[in-house]
């Protein structure tokens, strides 16, 4: 018997948290079973905390938590064994399929990463979703020609999950890292992070009748999306890029062509749900060199699984910093 926090809808047809213990009998079919040590929390797991399960749970009971780290406790997949650290993110785990927040999962050998040496599953997941997308962001812009002393990078929705790993990353490789926050109060620690800049909300939140700018930023990882994107389009270096990654300031873009005609932008999408096997594993590999240690667990703010429901509307609400880590044993 194990710890579980089950989601359940209730009379009114809405669902709540519980913590219950369940049986390695209850959990959904795979073919390898894992001890897990830590999960996290993104702004995903907030939506699929919530009473409607924001659109993604399909079927209850359920159990959240689209990130883990832990021990393989058995295995019918000859690519792990009984013993071996493995970190899982994306592939609907927690959405469609039960996830991390139990003290066992039970997943598909596909869906699973081993441990990079000189990573703890603490540390992975002070990593987790959030972190691994900005090392995808940040290697999409290289991949696309950033470089180092080219001109600032900026980082949108800077002080979430997303934006201070890529913060932290970005000005470790060298990078002029500005930071754009709408929460004065955050400014300290996006330069403890390493940013260089900070960037108010303000003057990035609102669209502009010119669909040009002066050319300001090398580079972009952007988290926000909607009239923010539309505007850091506009103000991009010739034949610069932006990774995007997030929506929090909404789904629609209100821009033009004329930046990817004129400046020859790029804009590029990043996906990390079903992001090939190959590419995780350079992924991970790069936050295992190229995210300081020290900078990641300045994110951190510990939790357990009781302190889920509270955090889940936090993140909603854009008032969870850095990155939370989740110790389900506890």
């Amino acid at each position: 018997m194990f710890n579980a926090l089950i989601m359940e809808k209730n009379d009114d047809g809405l669902a709540s948290a519980t913590i219950k213990e369940i049986g390695e009998d209850q959990l959904p079919e795979g073919n390898v079973t894992v001890a897990i040590e830590y999960s996290t929390v993104n702004y995903k797991d907030g939506l699929c905390l919530s009473a409607k399960g924001g659109g993604l749970v399909r079927n209850y009971p359920h159990v959240p938590g689209i990130d883990f780290a832990g021990t393989v406790e058995s295995s019918d997949d000859d690519r792990y064994k009984a013993g071996d650290k493995v970190v899982l993110t994306g592939w609907r785990v927690g959405e469609m399929y039960w996830g991390g927040y139990a003290q066992k999962a039970r997943v598909n050998a596909d869906w699973l990463v081993p441990l990079p040496a000189g990573l703890t599953p603490q540390q992975a997941m002070a990593v987790g979703t959030a972190g691994f997308t900005s090392m995808l962001a940040v290697m999409a812009l290289e991949d696309h020609g950033l470089k180092p002393g080219q001109g600032p990078v900026l980082v949108t929705g800077a002080a979430g999950g997303v934006g201070s790993v890529a913060t932290a990353i970005l000005a470790n490789l060298g990078y002029e890292v500005a930071g754009v926050t709408g929460r004065p109060d955050t400014e300290d620690y996006l330069k403890s992070l390493g940013a260089t800049q900070i960037v108010p909300r303000e003057d990035l939140n609102e669209t502009t009748k010119r669909p040009l700018e002066a050319e300001t930023w090398a580079g972009c990882v952007d988290a926000v999306g909607g009239e923010m994107l539309a505007r850091v389009l506009g103000q991009m270096k010739y034949g610069g890029s932006v990774s995007a990654v997030g929506l929090a300031g909404g789904a629609g873009l209100p821009a033009t062509v004329i930046p990817f005609l004129l400046r020859g932008v790029n804009l590029l999408g990043i996906d990390s749900v079903m992001q090939p096997y190959e590419n995780r594993l350079r992924a991970w590999e790069r936050i295992a060199k190229d995210l300081p240690m020290d900078k990641l667990e300045a994110m951190v703010k510990p939790a357990t699984l009781s302190d889920l429901p509270q955090l889940g509307a936090d993140i909603l609400q854009g008032l969870v910093k850095g990155r939370v880590v989740v110790d389900v044993n506890a």
